[in-house]
């Protein structure tokens, strides 16, 4: 049997080892958000489709009345860098009828044309489904309903609180960032 001293030694090896570790992830997390790809969505960066090849910003008339959502991605046009690095940085787009939008809703539209993370709030899925008959945004995973209309408010399920928004304008004929997301982007550890 090993002795208290060995015992103790050993303990004290693993815990510095297992600290270095996790310090050495934590840095390789910090080093990977700085990169111009993985950083938010910030104004003006413009809108491309996701896994569009070609980043072509997006106009409002890509993106029609009532139709499924259309994923997204924030685009530096200074660079060219789509920040596509970070999956919190996944955008839905939406159009809806404009005379249908709550009043804290119209200021983030442009044309009707609304931005959300497409991150669920509950555990990080992808809020992929389009409810047509309700006009609804849907998370799969468990069952949480998003109101587009009035700012992606919780109609049913476990999320437990509305999906950020990314408020757009129109330059030039682009969708483009207004503003950063009105609230962090994240979700509840499982």
């Amino acid at each position: 049997m090993d002795s208290f001293e060995e015992q103790t030694g050993r303990r004290t090896v693993l815990k510095a080892g297992i600290g270095l570790g996790i310090q050495l992830g934590l840095a390789g997390t910090v080093a990977g958000q700085g990169s111009p790809a993985a950083a938010r969505p910030k104004e003006g960066d413009w809108l491309v489709k996701a896994n569009d090849p070609t980043a072509t910003p997006l106009t409002p008339a890509d993106i029609q009345l009532g139709a499924r959502q259309t994923m997204a991605w924030a685009l530096d046009p200074s660079d060219k860098t789509v920040r596509s690095g970070s999956r919190l940085n996944r955008v839905l787009l939406i159009r809806l009828d404009p005379a249908k939008l709550s009043s804290e809703t119209i200021p983030r539209a442009a044309e009707g044309i609304l931005a959300y993370t497409a991150v669920c709030t509950h555990t990080g899925c992808e809020v992929s489904e389009w409810v047509s008959e309700d006009q609804t945004l849907f998370c799969p995973c468990h069952d949480s309903k998003y109101d587009p209309k009035d700012g992606a408010k919780v109609l049913d399920g476990p999320a437990p609180r509305p999906l950020p928004a990314l408020p757009l304008k129109i330059v030039e004929g682009k969708l483009v960032v207004a503003k950063g997301f009105t609230s962090p982007v994240g979700f509840e550890a499982p």
